[in-house]
């Protein structure tokens, strides 16, 4: 059995990676990700992705394994620019050496995976599976954000020792609540999130041991390999009640566009767009 500190280690984010799913086709969004991935499409001049990661950052989860798909070049063609598409560049146009006056370099590593083109997300996991170094893992969707605690999330997966936990939200309420006597309605109010119930809204904590779940590449995470874990009893529920939305339609873009413009974005936990120096968590500077 593995000492306590031992275990505690495990969760440390320099011990953990979060595996990003961001091979879809976003067939939702034609006009946009008919040249770009929907990863990709940009909130504030930045891809939705970068919020996702930033938010990992900010609590000390820099090792990335983004699962690649429907054109994964445009992913990986922003990384591997990202360098010199920030901050300033002094270009010497007679020895055409450049130089970068970058202070807001990010220190993450980041792994770009083809998992091919139709995979299905559980098929992309497994593809990545021997990366992650037989550790636990987090894992979420590439359109999705969130102000949800790390450190809670993982706490209360390490408490409840299942195989797997998911962070369960309430999804975004889109049309007015309407009781009737008869047919004359007596009732007429705008439906709140809290009416909707609760959906899956990814940013999992997964345990090595759920890969051996997966079989195929045409699995759907959230259909057999989940299912059999909830079956097992080994699937768990964070309850997050704060914010949290996900981007399916140009609606929903709009909408991250509006709350990032005000400057009160929700989900953007950090202070800087420079995470290197940020607060080390406090879960784990124990």
């Amino acid at each position: 059995m593995a000492s306590v500190n031992g275990n505690h280690n495990r969760y440390a984010p320099e011990n953990m990676k979060v595996v990003i799913l961001a091979g879809g086709f976003g067939t939702r969004f034609a006009e946009e990700t008919d040249v770009r991935p929907k990863p990709m499409i940009e909130i504030g001049n930045r891809p939705i992705l970068w919020h996702i990661m930033m938010h990992y950052a900010n609590y000390g989860f820099k090792k990335f394994v983004i699962c690649l798909g429907y054109k994964g070049n445009v992913i990986k063609k922003y990384f591997a620019e990202y360098g010199a598409l920030q901050g300033d560049l002094v270009v010497n146009m007679r020895t055409g050496q450049v130089l970068q006056q970058n202070e807001q370099m990010l220190d993450w590593t980041v792994e770009l995976v083809d998992t091919g083109p139709s995979t299905e997300t559980a098929g992309r996991l497994r593809r990545v599976g021997d990366r992650l170094g037989n550790k636990p893992f987090l894992l979420t969707y590439g359109d999705g954000v969130s102000n949800v605690d790390l450190n809670k999330l993982i706490s209360f997966h390490r408490e409840t020792k299942g195989l797997v936990t998911l962070t369960a939200v309430h999804p975004p309420a889109r049309f007015g609540h309407l009781q009737f006597d008869g047919t004359k309605v007596v009732t007429f109010r705008e439906k709140s999130q809290i009416d909707e119930g609760r959906i899956n809204g990814g940013f999992f904590v997964m345990e090595p041991e759920f890969l051996d779940y997966i079989e195929s590449d045409d699995q759907k995470l959230e259909q057999e390999p989940l299912e059999r874990v909830a079956v097992e009893g080994k699937l768990n529920a964070y309850m997050h009640d704060d914010f949290w939305q996900c981007m399916d339609a140009l609606r929903d873009k709009l909408m991250l566009e509006k709350l990032w413009d005000s400057g009160n974005a929700p989900w953007r936990t950090w202070e800087h767009d420079d995470t290197r120096n940020a607060a080390k968590s406090p879960l784990f500077n124990r």
